[in-house]
């Protein structure tokens, strides 16, 4: 998937000679705290709320000084990509260019999210495994081995680091709800369970999470 596949082209981009009340009633229909400003096809740069906020409303776009960089991801940028640039700077929408630069549209986060939440294989029957495990001692490969030893399938799995870079965090999902002997694997092997989720528990968690951040977005 890439981003030319995940542009929306229900939020029209703002012009330097909307102002900045204009800027916060759409934001606000929108339910984003970002905007890209557009002059024809040329990406001037994204404006935020709190740049508005700390304007005069009646001011034109283009007289206010943006805090942020001029972030944007191309239509080729993989999935990933833009899920990094968007989380490096803490944008709820992220503009799309072509490969001459020119503005093509944007990706708003919560697309982002509800795709996140189809892909892969989270709509297979599961349950979910979290491990910690030394940076130097991780093996993809070994973790996966102990799942298939015990007549199980991993279905896909996601790596985060701590903060010193000296643990990392591995999130797997597993084809089976009856993970207990998988579990077992694990311990036998070493390694430190930080908690298991059975499918109907770990969705519930997954729906919490999800509706708090998007009542965030909204507020």
């Amino acid at each position: 998937m890439i981003a030319q596949e995940l542009i929306t082209n229900g939020i029209v981009p703002l012009r330097t000679s909307d102002t900045g009340e204009e800027a916060l009633h759409i934001m606000a229909e929108f339910y984003v705290k970002h905007l890209p400003i557009v002059n024809n096809t040329q990406l001037l740069g994204v404006v935020s709320e709190d740049d508005l906020l700390n304007h005069d409303p009646e001011a034109p776009i283009g007289a206010i000084d943006l805090s942020l960089s001029r972030p944007y991801v191309r239509t080729t940028d993989h999935f990933y990509e833009v899920m990094r640039t968007i989380a490096m700077h803490h944008l709820s929408i992220i503009p799309v260019v072509d490969e001459d630069g020119n503005y093509v549209g944007l990706i708003t986060l919560e697309d982002l999210l509800e795709f996140f939440a189809r892909m892969g294989s989270f709509a297979e029957p599961g349950s979910v495994i979290v491990l910690e495990v030394s940076r130097r001692g991780y093996s993809l490969a070994e973790i996966s081995r102990i799942v298939e030893s015990e007549n199980a399938s991993m279905l896909n799995a996601f790596v985060t680091s701590s903060f010193d870079g000296s643990m990392v965090e591995v999130t797997i999902k597993v084809n089976t709800q009856y993970n207990h002997a998988i579990l077992a694997g694990f311990e036998r092997f070493d390694y430190d369970v930080k908690a298991s989720y059975n499918e109907e528990e770990y969705l519930d968690t997954l729906k919490e999470r999800y509706n708090s951040f998007m009542s965030y977005l909204s507020v």
